[in-house]
């Protein structure tokens, strides 16, 4: 049987892990239940992904974000793994054909979201899957008392009942040590083995700066330090104002955003990675499972709510282990925006009653009703309908999906499908009288196994390639074949859905749970306090201050933040001390010196340090200053 460093060199051409990467390797195959926290790049992928190419049976992921899955599968296939993922948007047939071809061992990875865990369709499979190790990705999502929390995450614990003694590994880069203990307890992990590899990042430079003019800033930052470049905004259109200011200085830049369609942000995140665009503007959408090691500035442009999501994003800068940067701007009103947004983020209770009577109200949901459907939901027409605010509702809707009624999901992807409706001797006819849809029919049928009896997606690229028809063709007769009843086509989507969990309940008698969610508004609270602690950090290294928030005290200064370089700029050796001292004594004179000439004098001693000596020769009455700012020895009898 190979190795796990034989299996790493195999598939990943390295020879020889990271970090803590291989102890824990070690304790999934010693059939333990692991808990890892490693930093952003930290290589969390390959801690579960090795020990279950080692192991028999199938190893299943839990991830939060689809994104997220489908790039974590498509490298696997490229390295020749076998793995698929179940996503929202699938068929029903497509969904049973994935599964019933993971039950006869197809598959080595099977990825899907932990919603999909309680579904009954799931549930009838799961004991014929052969699960050999759950794999928990974004860990902290379980907590309520950490950042991004979702409830579905709870649900991997009664997985872990039904399954009996499947050991389960649980990956975060960013977890308080408090949410460190919730994931334990949350996914009932026995004498669980927890590996923390340190949070320190050698080579990343952390800075922050209160300026005028962010845009200057930024031009600044970009102009001085080259290579690829993420700049984080709060909000979309502030993404594409900036790239088009970094446009007009002859800065290559794109803006990206959740808004943008699924083919967009495909091309803008590939011209990126590609370097074909040196600098992606984005929100907080951009940058879940990219692998881009050579990013030599990340710049927030806006300062996140907390801590959590400040380093993941800055992480994403020098995972090639060169030089980097992260940067931090701000002005005066972007703390008072700060301490603001726990009010915003946590709306009372009445105004949550409110939203949800008129998400009720939009949808034309009677009480009683609602559970497991999901609804297109135009989240800006909905708050000019009924006047409300647009961060209100946001935030309204997280807490209802947090207090397990509903979920959003803002840019969710529906893939074009297909299902035929004629039968044999129509589709004869259509031949004959429609010889120009030929082509498009033989495609589909060769293309998709099933597609007679079971909707099935289908992409209409690959269609026009094989088929070689033109895209603008190929979308034509594909809606005249559903025009003439030959197929049903429903075209793909990427509008913005809502999916009841739970009937719609009257909205005054709606169940929330009170006393945690106080709790979880004074965690917030505390979290933002942390953020406007580590922008006013004037002395302390950010580097040290970032380890210890996530419990590694061990870090020493990094010596490359902003402040530990001023603390360099300003400590004084013996040695330069006693250099200093004798320069300055040498350029004073008998009869004193003008203090503005003895300054241009010593130009090239640093400021800092001339009035660090400089005082403590006042203080030991070696020489004075008078009123007219003229410097003489003391004279001692």
């Amino acid at each position: 049987m190979a190795s796990p460093q034989e299996i790493l060199q195999q598939y990943w051409g390295y020879t020889s892990f990271r970090g803590e990467q291989e102890n824990i390797v070690q304790a999934v195959l010693d059939g333990k239940d692991v808990l890892a926290l490693l930093p952003t790049g930290g290589g969390k992928s390959i801690c579960f992904q090795v020990p279950a190419l080692m192991k028999e049976g199938l190893c299943l992921v839990i991830s939060p974000l689809i994104a997220l899955m489908k790039d974590q599968v498509e490298n696997l296939q490229k390295r020749n793994i076998p793995a698929t993922a179940l996503y929202s948007g699938m068929s029903f047939f497509e969904v049973q054909q994935t599964l019933q071809q993971a039950v006869h061992g197809h598959y080595k990875f099977l990825y899907l979201s932990p919603e999909r865990l309680e579904t009954k369709f799931f549930k009838q499979f799961v004991h014929a899957l052969n699960i050999s190790l759950i794999a928990v990705d974004e860990a902290h999502c379980i907590s309520q008392w950490g950042y991004d929390f979702r409830p579905p995450y709870m649900r991997i614990a009664n997985l872990r009942d039904e399954l009996g003694n499947v050991p389960v590994i649980a990956l975060t880069a960013s977890a308080t040590p408090l949410v460190q203990d919730d994931i334990v307890l949350k996914l009932k992990m026995e004498d669980a083995s927890i590996f923390r590899q340190s949070f320190e990042k050698p080579n990343l430079s952390y800075s922050v700066f209160r300026v005028d003019s962010k845009i200057n800033k930024t031009i600044d930052v970009l102009h001085n330090v080259q290579g690829s470049s993420i700049v984080y905004c709060r909000n979309r259109k502030e993404t594409k104002r900036i790239a088009q200011l970094l446009q007009l200085q002859h800065i290559s830049a794109d803006f990206y955003h959740a808004g943008l369609s699924q083919n967009e942000r495909s091309e803008k995140q590939a011209a990126w990675i590609q370097n074909r665009i040196r600098v992606i503007v984005c929100t907080n959408a951009f940058g879940m499972g990219i692998d881009k090691p050579d990013v030599r500035t990340v710049i927030h442009y806006n300062t996140p709510d907390c801590l959590e999501n400040y380093y993941q994003e800055a992480g994403r800068a020098g995972r090639d282990g060169k030089k980097a940067y992260a940067v931090l701007l701000h002005q005066g009103m972007d703390e008072k925006e700060l301490e603001g947004l726990p009010n915003i983020k946590f709306p009372s209770i009445s105004d949550i009653k409110k939203v949800y009577q008129a998400v009720a109200d939009y949808l034309h949901i009677a009480i009683g009703l609602g559970e497991g459907n999901y609804y297109d939901f135009d989240l800006l027409q909905f708050c000019n309908n009924f006047k409300l605010d647009l961060h209100l509702v946001m935030n309204t809707l997280k807490m209802l999906e947090q207090e397990g009624h509903l979920s959003f999901t803002e840019n969710i992807f529906l893939p074009s499908q297909v299902v035929f409706k004629a039968d044999k001797a129509m589709l004869n006819d259509v031949e004959n009288i429609h010889p120009q849809l030929d082509e498009v029919m033989k495609a589909l049928l060769r293309t998709y196994e099933g597609i007679y009896e079971n909707k099935v997606s289908i992409n209409e690229k690959l269609i026009a390639k094989l088929s070689r028809i033109p895209y603008d063709k190929v979308y034509a007769d594909l809606q005249m074949l559903h025009n003439y009843g030959i197929i049903e086509y429903t075209p793909q989507k990427e509008t913005p859905q809502i999916y009841f969990l739970l009937n719609r309940a009257p909205a005054q008698h709606i169940n929330i749970n009170h006393e945690a969610y106080f709790e979880r508004k004074k965690l917030y609270q505390e979290r933002v306090a942390t953020m406007l602690q580590y922008m006013h950090l004037q002395h302390d290294c950010r580097s040290s201050f970032i380890s210890a928030y996530f419990g590694d005290d061990a870090v020493k200064p990094c010596g490359v933040c902003d402040n530990c370089l001023a603390r360099k700029n300003h400590e004084l050796s013996e040695e330069e001390f006693k250099n200093i001292e004798r320069a300055i004594n040498q350029s004073v004179p008998e009869n004193g010196i003008a203090m503005k000439t003895l300054l241009e004098q010593l130009k090239a001693i640093k400021k800092e340090k001339f009035w660090k000596v400089l005082e403590f020769l006042q203080s030991e009455r070696k020489l004075v200053v008078n009123e007219l700012g003229i410097i003489k020895k003391e004279r001692r009898n």
